[in-house]
């Protein structure tokens, strides 16, 4: 039993080691990508849609008939959103909402962003 002990303690330091390197020689780990994706997404939402949506936690939608980003889900499967904006757009089917067009990392950082809110 002890053996088996200091072996997991063993992968533990070794865990870790590899994630100072990685660090240190600036790879950042995919989790870190991820968070930086989600603010960034999070800061494109704020700036281009807060207007009409809720875009936080726990704001409520300015536009009656514009849902809260966190409640998208809901309705619409999240892993759908990317085959949805393929074209570059951003659009729905009611008449008041802008048109966004946004860029293939613009439109995965608002993904990324709008996942992390689903509950």
């Amino acid at each position: 039993m002890r053996h088996i002990h200091r072996t997991g303690r063993g992968l533990m330091a070794g865990a870790f080691a590899a994630l100072a390197v990685c660090l240190s020689v600036g790879v950042a780990p995919s989790w870190a990508q991820s968070d930086e994706e989600a603010e960034a997404g999070r800061e494109l939402v704020e700036t281009n849609c807060s207007r009409c949506h809720a875009v936080g936690t726990a704001d409520a939608s300015p536009h009656k008939a514009a849902p809260p980003f966190r409640k998208l889900s809901d309705s619409f499967p999240i892993d759908a959103l990317e085959e949805a904006f393929a074209d570059g757009r951003i659009y729905s089917n009611h008449p008041d909402m802008p048109e966004f067009i946004a860029t293939p990392e613009q439109i995965e950082a608002i993904i990324t962003y709008i996942a992390s809110l689903q509950s």
